[in-house]
């Protein structure tokens, strides 16, 4: 299964997008990603890097590379993530902790911080300041229900990030959004999944949202292509559930299926 930053790569090169810079800490999937993308869409230039989401060097280098070689830097999607299972806080450490927050949190705090300065940049390609900025949030930020209380707390951080990003470039024509996956079969949640499905459980699986299903990245892929698009050039500042109904109520935890 295919992860949402690889869903919305594709789904971006698909849309006409003249180049890709794609990240990844896990170097694996990056150059199969790569030649898929070569031989589907070969007119979309596609540079991968490995490297870590939360490295501020990582991040100011991949911006100035971008604007360096294309001239300017339209939308910048801020997807590095990693969850930690725990049923109760006595069992986070705080190592667990800071390490959630580091990656979850830091990684989108450096993207607004690194990707607004390079989406002032103007060129002969681009005349004016602009850009957008989407983060990977997540339900669990929105409130309690959909997952360990360090993965929750670092995605409320990101939901707040979003509306302080978006506030503190008032007037440069950047926004800065959050979307906030429900549960989406990827390989992040694949304990989950594999948990479900080991306690002869799947056909649970989703069925607390009003929807009754989980999610794919597809689903979230097509939602960070709006918030990065044209058609949302009002939204600014939010953060966008994409969950199924779920948010809207949380009848019940999800370590229950």
């Amino acid at each position: 299964m295919q992860g949402i930053g690889a869903a919305t790569a594709k789904l971006f090169a698909h849309e006409g997008v003249q180049a890709l810079y794609c990240l990844d800490f896990v170097p694996d999937g990056l150059k199969t990603l790569k030649q898929e993308l070569n031989k589907n869409y070969p007119d979309v230039k596609v540079t991968v890097v490995q490297a870590d989401a939360a490295d501020e060097s990582a991040i100011s280098a991949i911006c100035k590379r971008a604007v360096e070689e294309e001239g300017k830097l339209d939308i910048f999607f801020a997807n590095a993530g990693k969850a930690h299972y725990s049923p109760t806080p006595l069992d986070v450490t705080p190592q667990d902790f800071n390490e959630i927050m580091r990656i979850n949190s830091l990684s989108c705090f450096l993207a607004i911080k690194h990707a607004s300065e390079a989406m002032k940049v103007t060129s002969s390609k681009k005349k004016s300041s602009s850009g957008s900025i989407i983060l990977t949030a997540s339900v669990a930020g929105i409130r309690y229900g959909a997952g360990g209380i360090e993965y929750s707390a670092s995605k409320a951080a990101v939901i707040n990030l979003a509306s302080h990003g978006a506030n503190d470039l008032t007037g440069t024509n950047i926004r800065v959004n959050a979307v906030c996956p429900g549960l989406i079969e990827t390989g992040m949640t694949t304990l989950v999944f594999d948990y479900a499905r080991g306690k002869g459980n799947e056909r649970k699986i989703g069925q607390i949202n009003p929807t009754k299903r989980y999610g794919v990245p597809e689903e979230i892929a097509r939602a960070v292509l709006f918030l990065a698009s044209e058609d949302a050039s009002y939204v600014n500042g939010i953060a966008l559930p994409v969950d199924g109904g779920l948010s809207s109520s949380h009848p019940t935890s999800g370590r229950n299926v």
